[in-house]
């Protein structure tokens, strides 16, 4: 299709050769939709000297470094040998077996697979954000520091010899780290680990400095290929691969032998191995599936937990290291919450007031809060309204409540919410829907006068220190007592492994979100595994949006596309026979319809389009709607003062934005209320004009009309979370440009999200397939 799903477009937007499509989902790596694009919607700037960020950015470094130190010192100290390897055979005898021999030095045998001790891959990626105590490696190519020149001379020469773009040679000094020049010479399918190169490209620049000596079975090349493709479905959401689907994989990019190539990969520490015991079908079970990493002192010994003469059915997983070790101190984070006491601040009846005060939508909400450390809530976007309510009350009993959300405009809404601002009946800028969802609208009935008002954050403040959050005590942790974070199903497992590590003991955490929309556009699905393992309370929300389109997107959610009554033109369609008939028409909504019908101006106006390229994408929209709504020469860096764009200083940190001007200093932004700068030499790599942007990066936000496209190439990019996340964006009003006729209530009602390979459901118990 023409139309690149948002898939094709991962990182951080820093190589336009993302575009092309890679092997994901879990037989082939790199197509998975659930990819989408990794700007993610706005979660706002918030460094308090934006210009300094490259300086930032050399800090988080170190603090990723000092993260996976301590993440890795925590798991050793509490973990001893793993008893297991009895009564298994096949796959995972000889994965068992492979350990031990190399933990002895000696070959594996072929077919087998092993994972060796930890041993550092590349340098770290880098993070987008740096707590005030070690965070998570988020890996953002465009922000990493700067190599020196001198390494990036160095690396152009090699690419030259070699035929490769000079242009990767700032992506490659940076990925490969120092020594760069030498390692391209020695190996050069190592170029395989700068953002936008596939197989194809590699394979020609090894041919080009080894000659003959290139070859498909090459060992390097196996290996280099194998992690290619981990990362490629880390892109699409997988924090795993199962092992045949790796394989198959690996075949279609022509690895001779996949098995040696996976075998080599482990024994270089570049991917861990991970089995799965699963319930003995068609037994009692334990009623939870079993995960290990395999070791070399996972001996043969006897597994208690096993009958006699039965085999323990597995499933062998292969990852990389960072999503491992995320996973891992997540599961572990989280069970912490779920069996600690919260500290009781407020008497039960104190809480129990609360309750009864603040309506029954949000009464059951601040029940479960009140005697547990870990609590799940969902709901559309009324149902706002009763986390505002949770958080007054939570103030009004003395504690420190903070509330953090994805984006800006999240944030901004739920401070209104909670001060009591929303309009009632509305979906505002300041509202969640109707304000009957939590009874009483502007408060809780709890007086909080006296108190420290409950706080509103984006996720990406909270975990950065930036201004406006709660801070950090002496030991690291969140200066809070309560933590509601909104839009939960943005969280990506290394986002979240860092939140969670970062609650106080005794603390409370409720993670609340909609479950219908796009998950995250890092890998994990981290909020969905939550609610199958059932390890905590939930609490469904039982307030409607409100409206015509509260209706129409509520019944999205079940499968189906209801025809609704409009009276006030809150839905249009507007039928359309080509890709130039959808711009033209998407235009004269933006420019002319919408504010002559519905009075809303284009300002307030977004449209939504399910990919970047194509005839209908991104690029061709924001293009024609700047000549008709800012025209001008582009004469700072393709940008005007005026123009809308979105910023994205890392994957999922898409913030909206306008251009304020230029200067020596890079070109001059202004995103969600404060300045930006961004350094000339970057401006291509992380800002894109902004009338015009994908699902993924819309959701966590809302404007007053939206225009979604759906052109007819888009069909295969179409899903029920995909058309639920577009349409929801509207607080007013919702056109939709439509040229994709019966696809559209299909892909409704039967393409739901596609499944990630995720080990959290494992380890927190669950059992559950996905």
């Amino acid at each position: 299709m023409s139309t690149d799903p948002e898939t094709t477009e991962t990182a951080a937007e820093t190589a336009e050769p993302a575009d092309s499509a890679a092997p994901t989902a879990s037989a082939e790596p790199a197509t998975s939709a659930e990819a989408e694009d990794t700007e993610g919607p706005g979660k706002a700037e918030n460094a308090g000297n934006p210009s300094s960020e490259l300086s930032e950015a050399e800090a988080e470094l170190e603090a990723q470094r000092q993260e996976r130190e301590r993440i890795e010192r925590r798991k050793a100290a509490k973990q001893g040998p793993v008893k297991s390897g009895a009564k298994l055979s096949g796959t995972a005898a000889d994965l068992l077996a492979a350990v031990r021999a190399v933990e002895s030095g000696a070959k594996p045998v072929a077919g087998a697979f092993s994972e060796p001790p930890p041993a550092p891959r590349r340098a770290a990626p880098e993070p987008v954000r740096q707590p005030q105590r070690p965070v998570a490696p988020v890996a953002t190519p465009t922000a990493a520091p700067v190599p020196p020149e001198e390494a990036v001379t160095a690396v152009r020469s090699v690419l030259a010899e070699g035929g490769a773009p000079a242009a990767l040679a700032q992506g490659a000094a940076a990925a490969l780290g120092a020594g760069a020049e030498g390692l391209l010479r020695e190996d050069p399918w190592q170029l395989l680990r700068v953002p936008g190169v596939r197989p194809e490209q590699a394979d020609g620049f090894a041919r080009a400095l080894l000659g003959g000596e290139a070859d498909p079975g090459d060992e390097r090349r196996g290996r280099a290929v194998t992690g290619w493709l981990l990362e490629q479905a880390a892109l699409a959401g997988h924090t795993a691969l199962e092992l045949p689907a790796l394989l198959t994989a690996l075949g279609r990019y022509a690895v001779p032998d996949p098995d040696a190539a996976v075998r080599e990969s482990l024994a270089e520490g570049e991917a861990l191995v991970f089995q799965d015991a699963l319930d003995t079908p068609g037994g009692t079970g334990t009623g939870a599936a079993e995960s290990r990493a395999v070791r070399a002192d996972d001996g043969g010994g006897e597994d208690g937990a096993e009958e006699e003469g039965q085999e323990r059915p597995v499933r062998v997983l292969v990852g990389l290291e960072r999503y491992a070790l995320a996973e891992e101190s997540l599961a572990d984070g989280l069970g912490r919450l779920v069996n600690s006491v919260p500290k009781q601040d407020g008497t039960a009846e104190g809480w129990e007031r609360a309750a009864e005060a603040a309506g029954r939508s949000a009464a059951e909400l601040i029940r479960a809060v009140a005697g547990h450390g870990l609590v799940l809530h969902t709901g559309g976007e009324a149902a706002r309204q009763e986390t505002a309510a949770l958080l007054r009350a939570a103030s009004g009993l003395g504690l420190r409540a903070w509330g953090a959300t994805h984006g800006a405009g999240g944030r901004e809404r739920l401070a209104a919410q909670v001060a009591g601002n929303a309009p009632a009946g509305t979906a505002g800028s300041g509202s969640a829907g109707s304000g009957s969802g939590s009874g009483e609208g502007s408060a809780s009935g709890v007086d909080v006068a006296g108190e420290v008002p409950p706080g509103a954050v984006t996720v990406a403040d909270l975990l950065s220190g930036g201004p406006g959050g709660p801070g950090r005590d002496t030991e690291g942790a969140f200066a809070l007592d309560l933590l509601l974070v909104l839009d939960a199903p943005q969280l990506d497992v290394e986002t979240a492994a860092l939140l969670v590590e970062s609650m106080p003991d005794g603390a409370r955490l409720v993670l609340s979100g909609d479950p219908g929309v796009l998950w995250s556009a890092g890998p994990g699905r981290v909020f969905a595994d939550l609610l199958a393992a059932k390890i905590c309370p939930q609490v469904a929300s039982r307030t409607p949006d409100p409206g015509p389109l509260g209706e129409l997107v509520s019944g999205i959610g079940i499968g189906e596309l209801n025809q609704v009554a409009a009276p006030g033109k809150e839905v249009v369609i507007v039928p359309v026979r080509d890709a130039g008939e959808a711009v033209h028409r998407t235009v004269q909504l933006v420019a002319d319809s919408v504010p002559r019908a519905i009075g809303v101006p284009p300002e307030e106006t977004v449209v939504v389009t399910p990919g970047h390229g194509g005839a209908v994408g991104t690029r061709v929209l924001n293009t024609a709607l700047k000549e008709r709504l800012n025209p001008g020469p582009g004469r700072f860096g393709g940008f005007d003062p005026g123009d809308r764009v979105v910023y994205t200083p890392g994957p999922g940190r898409a913030v909206p934005g306008r251009v304020l001007g230029a200067d020596a200093e890079g070109l001059r932004l202004e995103c969600a209320g404060l300045p930006v700068v961004v350094p000339r030499e970057r401006v291509e790599q992380v800002v894109r004009h902004g009338w015009a942007l994908t699902a993924h990066q819309a959701v966590g936000e809302r404007w007053p009309a939206v225009v979604a496209v759906l052109p007819g190439d888009a069909v295969p990019a179409l899903s029920r979370p995909w058309v639920y996340t577009a349409f929801g964006r509207a607080e007013r009003h919702l056109s939709v440009v439509h040229g994709v006729e019966q696809a559209l209530p299909r892909a409704v009602a039967e393409v739901g999200a596609k499944p990630r390979t995720t080990r959290l459901g494992v380890l927190l118990g669950s059992g559950t397939e996905r």
